[in-house]
Parts: structure tokens; sequence; C-alpha cells
């Protein structure tokens, strides 16, 4: 439904939202890329909402906005501004010196509205907004050194050998830009400091078995050519770009759960599905229920702590 404004109105649910310019271009074409307009956007989330929305619902965001396109300035908004409408669910949370005040997307229609306001890529807290400071959710971000998607693929099969070994299920995600999440649900019990610790641990077992291929130095200078094994989202007010989000890459690519069979595939890789084929693949559920029981550290720390002698 479209205004005589050029303004489009777009139903969720009880609610009607309005989509003001939605011919505006975010994602410009070019040889190798479609083009891709606001009122795609807004599509996209719309078919994506039940799938998406899960992974979403409860937890304090930071949207990164590109109002003028993903060639335009872009910005990381955490707080959340006045004239945002009343039903849009907001947290406060502590940081440091004061508060903030975070937007959470717990329907639809608060999804359709933050691609109105241009908000292309949603990062999510691993901790829900009731319990800030307990994650239920451990990540591991395989940062390949360029574009080496290879050195991420290898490394998500150690990652997971290894989880496999200290009996914690891993869940795995391209990130639409250039690497691999690996996710591990938690029961909630733990704080982040021994989340960290822990992943740590992990990290640095790994990296010591393959230190020619892995590194877990946080400066790019003492990396080399090494894949880098991130930890660092695994901390308070920390965030993990969310399962279905777009990136502001040519093409609009998105970040998608997949199944570790799937990373076998030769044509795999951190771009594979973008707004155009991302629905059609999140139906056939490639989580299934991966992260739906909560696992304690305890157990998994014994084992890491016998292996590593």
């Amino acid at each position: 439904m479209s205004g005589g404004d050029g303004t489009r109105r777009v139903r969720a649910g009880r609610r009607t939202v309005e989509v003001h310019r939605p011919d505006k271009v975010l994602f410009p074409g070019g040889p190798d890329a479609k083009e891709y307009t606001k009122g795609d956007l807004v599509d996209y989330h719309r078919a994506v909402a039940p799938f998406m929305l899960p992974h979403l619902r409860g937890r304090p965001l930071m949207l990164q906005r590109h109002p003028d396109g993903i060639d335009g300035p872009r910005f990381m908004q955490k707080n959340t501004p006045d004239h945002y409408p009343e039903w849009i669910t907001r947290v406060e949370l502590s940081k440091e010196g004061g508060t903030v005040r975070h937007a959470v997307c717990d329907d639809t229609a608060t999804l359709l509205y933050l691609c109105d306001q241009a908000s292309i890529t949603l990062h999510r807290w691993l901790s829900r907004a009731d319990d800030a400071d307990h994650p239920d959710r451990l990540v591991f971000d395989l940062d390949p050194t360029g574009d080496d998607f290879e050195a991420a693929r290898e490394a998500a099969r150690l990652l997971g050998e290894l989880l496999g070994e200290l009996e914690l299920p891993p869940a795995l995600m391209t990130t639409g830009s250039r690497g691999l999440h690996v996710i591990v649900p938690l029961n909630g019990r733990h704080g982040f400091d021994e989340v960290r610790a822990f992943a740590r641990g992990v990290a640095d077992t790994l990296a010591d078995a393959h230190p020619d291929r892995l590194t877990t130095a946080a400066r790019k200078k003492d990396r080399g050519d090494r894949l880098y094994l991130d930890i660092q989202r695994n901390a308070y007010a920390q965030t993990a770009v969310a399962p279905f989000t777009v990136r502001p890459r040519p093409g609009a690519p998105v970040a998608v759960p997949i199944s570790w069979e799937q990373l076998d595939d030769p044509e795999m890789h951190a771009r594979r599905w973008t707004i155009a084929d991302a629905v059609e693949h999140a139906r056939t559920n490639p989580w299934s229920g991966l992260l739906n029981r909560g696992r304690a550290l305890g157990p998994a720390q014994r084992r890491l702590n016998a292996l590593r002698g």
C-alpha cells in the first residue's frame, strides 16, 4: 500500500509501518551485483522475520545504519532516539560512566521500522536484556586474512572437532562478509569473564596445535597469513551479527546458518546467500534445534583441562 507522498505502508501483525522513500537505492548494482532498494530490504525482512526473530527477541541491539546506501557514510547506533515509536521495546543497560537505552527487536513491525531507518546490519548481544551479565551464546569468529574462505573452512572443521570432544555441539554460520561464526549455546549461568576465559582456552589449544595456520594474536601485524581465532565478542556489551542479517556489501549478502555438511560444498563461501535466496535457505532449518539446549561449561572445562594436560 503506497501513499501519494511516496511513502509505502506495510502491514506487520497489528501494526502498519511506514516505509519512506522505498525506491531509494541502498545497494548499487554493478557488473557482478544486483541493485537493491530500501523496499527490497523491507520485503526481505518481512519474509525472513519468522526465522530471524527467534535470534533477536529479548536481545539488546546495535544498529549499523547506512542512510545514503552502502557507498555513503555509516554509523553505529546503540542509543534509541526519542522519536522511535513507543511500541518498540527499549532496555536501559549500564555502561562505563552511565547507561545506554538499546532497542530490542521483538516483532516484525520493529524489524521493518529498523529497515526504514536504513539499519542494514543488526548486531545482537550474546546475552538477553533480562539477564545481561550472563550470555547464553558463545561465539568464535573465524576471521581469515584477506578473502581466504578456505582458511575459514579449515579452521571451522578443526574447531568443530575440538568442541565435539568437549561435548559442546556447535552451530555454524556464514557471516555474509569473509568468514564464519561457530556458536555454542550456553545455559546462561556463567558470567562473561568465565565464558571468555573458556573461549580463550579453546582458541589457545587449537592455535597451539596448528601454529602455522591459526593464531589468537589480537594485533594484525602479529598474525602473518594465519587465520585469527577471534573470541573478543564474548564480553559484556559486545555484539555479533545476527543470523539472517544483511551485510553492507555489493549484492546484499546475508549471514546465514548452515549445517556442517554444507561446509564441504565446494561452492560454499561467506557471501553464498543474498537477500534474493536467503529466505528459501532459511526454510531448510539447517540448525534444526541445535540452539535449544544450552550447555554448562563446567564439564567442558574439565575435558579441556584434561586435553591440555
